[in-house]
């Protein structure tokens, strides 16, 4: 197939498939009269990347799971050096994970702060009104 319809068929860009094919990732073959071709293997190729980088992984990071397709074997995951892969991106997602849960504690903390200062202040600003925001009653002194 030529390179229009392994763009349509993946869901991509003829654009994105010279720069994958610049970067290494996807074979740079010449048909006769100089078109690109491509073949099934090759849209594989793709939809692995794109699968990789829709999970969050940088396109350098593919490499090694189309070396393991054009490898031969079934899957781009099943070569060691993939696992690696897997093993560092999951180690990144964790920290990640846990450095998003301090923030969001600590966002909570300023928020709960927040919350009890203004209700604190409430009624600061408006005469006649005490900071719970009650209307206040007036003093009546008694004469006699």
């Amino acid at each position: 197939m030529r390179i229009g319809e392994l763009a349509e068929r993946a869901g991509t860009s003829t654009r994105t498939l010279r720069y994958y094919e610049s970067r290494g990732l996807l074979p740079s073959r010449r048909s006769p009269n100089g078109h690109r071709t491509y073949d099934e293997d090759d849209l594989r190729l793709l939809r692995q990347i794109r699968t990789l980088q829709d999970f969050g992984f940088a396109l350098e990071e593919t490499r090694p799971f189309v070396e393991c397709l054009r490898a031969g074997h079934p899957a781009g995951d099943s070569c060691p050096a993939s696992l690696a892969v897997y093993r560092r991106k999951l180690a990144e997602l964790d920290a990640l994970i846990d450095r998003l849960a301090d923030v969001r504690e600590q966002v909570g903390r300023q928020l709960a702060e927040a919350e009890r200062a203004a209700a604190g202040t409430a009624g600061a600003d408006r005469p006649g009104v005490d900071t719970l925001g009650a209307a206040a009653v007036p003093r009546c002194e008694m004469t006699g």
